[in-house]
């Protein structure tokens, strides 16, 4: 006999790596927490309200004693969490909006896709040109958390973003892009001052571009 109680309705949850981000994580968090009912942000060792800003919005907080990088907060994310989707979204957005994120969802729900990579469109031109230029690097995403779980040496990555894009890769998984109209982030030089704006971004790309040499790890 059929069960007549209708199918259970899939758990999602965003998580947000965040590192010094006290003045946008809010509004990251209030805009998720209108799409999903768990929002979980790990504070990357941040020595400034990140964490207080990120609770008083509503997120549960995890955080790290010290700034070890996106990958290991991200893993810490989704270990505070047993959603069976997960929403990755960075703590530095702007523009973002509702109809962002489920334009995301929306496809992995379907089945249509087993991740779906969200790209800037209008929201900056050199945030426009930079996520255009490398958008395998975008940190906002939606998949399966057992998905992101699967991926070598996750909470190892300063920068996880290619790791997890190589996995794709490498299992055949279907993705694709997903436009985020005027949507944009902070600049590091904005956030941080100029110099060590400039420092922290010759950081992350210095990591990204060793990520191949680096994948030969056993």
């Amino acid at each position: 006999m059929p069960d007549p109680r209708p199918p259970k309705a899939p758990s999602v949850a965003t998580v947000i790596p965040a590192y010094n981000e006290s003045e946008t994580v809010a509004e990251v968090v209030r805009v998720a927490l209108e799409l999903t009912p768990e929002v979980v942000v790990a504070s990357d060792g941040s020595d400034d309200d990140t964490a207080a800003v990120a609770r008083a919005a509503g997120a549960r907080v995890v955080e790290l004693s010290e700034n070890v990088g996106k990958g290991a907060a991200l893993r810490a994310a989704l270990d505070a969490t047993d959603a069976e989707f997960i929403v990755m979204l960075d703590a530095d957005l702007t523009g973002l909006t509702l109809d962002h994120l489920e334009r995301m969802l929306r496809p992995v729900l379907d089945g249509r896709l087993d991740m779906s990579i969200g790209v800037f469109e209008g929201g900056g031109f050199v945030t426009d040109w930079g996520n255009k230029l490398t958008p395998n690097l975008s940190g906002q995403r939606v998949c399966r958390r057992d998905m992101l779980l699967a991926v070598p040496h996750l909470g190892e990555e300063r920068w996880p973003e290619p790791a997890i894009t190589a996995y794709l890769k490498d299992t055949g998984a279907r993705w694709d892009y997903i436009e985020l109209p005027h949507v944009g982030q902070v600049l590091k030089e904005k956030k941080r001052g100029f110099w060590n704006g400039a420092w922290a971004r010759t950081r992350m790309y210095a990591d990204l571009v060793t990520f191949r040499a680096r994948r030969k790890r056993p």
